[in-house]
């Protein structure tokens, strides 16, 4: 169906709530962004192909960003979050605080691909302006024209009003630890074990704190905006329609309910619900033969003894500190300079 003008699309989104779709097949309709208001009061900002926020008649005291689709491939939280977005449009559900939803990587979910050139994961906090990156490439554009909308919601919100920005992904590979959190770096600030019980109710009960800056869209929100921020990882990568939904309705039933500002059921936090990790490595890759040094199948937050090799290149070999310290995301993959696998041992929370 070819959309001819702004008219013919709000009918479209409010009979269909088919956004997703329409951001996927006609970017194009959305360049200029336009603002309607539902039949239960919420009023609908369309910013951009991809995005868009919802204002209840009355707000609520929250500001809340949910992200998916950062990498391209990762369907689960994207069919999460357009699932929201259809209930929120057809009014099946009616949010009581302000929300923004980004899907991020349009080209990349058509090609079922992580990105098309560069990382969108690794361009937020300005590095998309760094020299070494394509400044031509989509992700580049993106980074910059996400953060510009993350900005504008969050500061056109009354002062006074709490951010939260959870960035929905899947990882590369399995997990012994199937939906997991990184907490990103907090500059000395207490971290949040309200939030921790929160995600507990999600279904997350293993936590990654991060201990220096990075260049993600979580550590984007939580180090400008003081947002309670969190990468979170819902399980392995699949294709669109090959996710087994109900292994999230955890996470949907709870993300729902914030949103809606219907009550939540969650336990105080107690260290013994979860488990809590720090980071002890972070290996980059820095020459073309960086190797693995085990299975390419061995699943996030498998652990070693000291003194075990885990990857190698010239010049270069890297092993364990410490019995039973971990590895996640590790990717041989990735580009010169950048991170190939982070290393992470127990703690606990005080």
């Amino acid at each position: 169906m070819q959309i001819q003008d702004i008219n013919a699309m709000i009918n479209h989104l409010r009979e269909t709530g088919q956004f997703l779709a329409l951001s996927r097949s006609q970017p194009t309709v959305f360049k200029e962004g336009t603002t309607f208001s539902l039949d239960n009061g919420t009023k609908v900002n369309v910013l951009g192909p991809g995005v868009l926020s919802f204002t209840p008649q009355v707000p609520s005291g929250k500001a809340i960003v949910l992200s998916s689709g950062i990498h391209g491939n990762e369907t689960a939280p994207i069919e999460i979050c357009e699932k929201y977005v259809v209930d929120i449009l057809m009014e099946k559900i009616t949010v009581a605080h302000r929300v923004l939803f980004i899907f991020g990587n349009l080209p990349a979910m058509d090609s079922a691909t992580r990105f098309i050139d560069e990382n969108l994961n690794r361009l937020f906090s300005g590095a998309h302006t760094r020299p070494e990156v394509n400044q031509n490439s989509y992700e580049c554009s993106r980074a910059k024209e996400l953060e510009q909308f993350v900005s504008h919601f969050f500061m056109a919100g009354d002062h006074s009003e709490e951010r939260y920005h959870y960035d929905l992904h899947t990882a590369i590979r399995p997990s012994k630890n199937e939906k997991f959190a990184v907490y990103p770096y907090l500059h000395g600030k207490a971290h949040s074990k309200e939030q921790l019980s929160f995600l507990l109710a999600c279904g997350v009960d293993t936590f990654l704190l991060s201990g220096s800056t990075t260049t993600t869209f979580s550590y984007y929100s939580s180090q400008k905006f003081d947002a309670h921020a969190f990468t979170v990882e819902l399980g392995k990568v699949q294709p669109f329609g090959h996710n087994d939904m109900s292994r999230f309705s955890q996470v949907r039933d709870t993300m729902e309910r914030f949103i809606c500002g219907r009550s939540i059921e969650s336990k105080p936090f107690k260290n013994s619900d979860f488990s809590i990790y720090q980071v002890n490595q972070v290996i980059n890759k820095s020459q073309h033969d960086f190797t693995l040094d085990f299975s390419d199948d061995l699943p996030n937050f498998s652990d070693f003894p000291a003194g075990t090799l885990l990857a190698h290149e010239t010049g270069a070999e890297y092993r364990t500190a410490h019995d039973g310290e971990a590895v996640v995301f590790p990717n041989a993959n990735v580009a010169i300079g950048q991170r190939a696998i982070l290393t992470v041992i127990p703690t606990t929370l005080n």
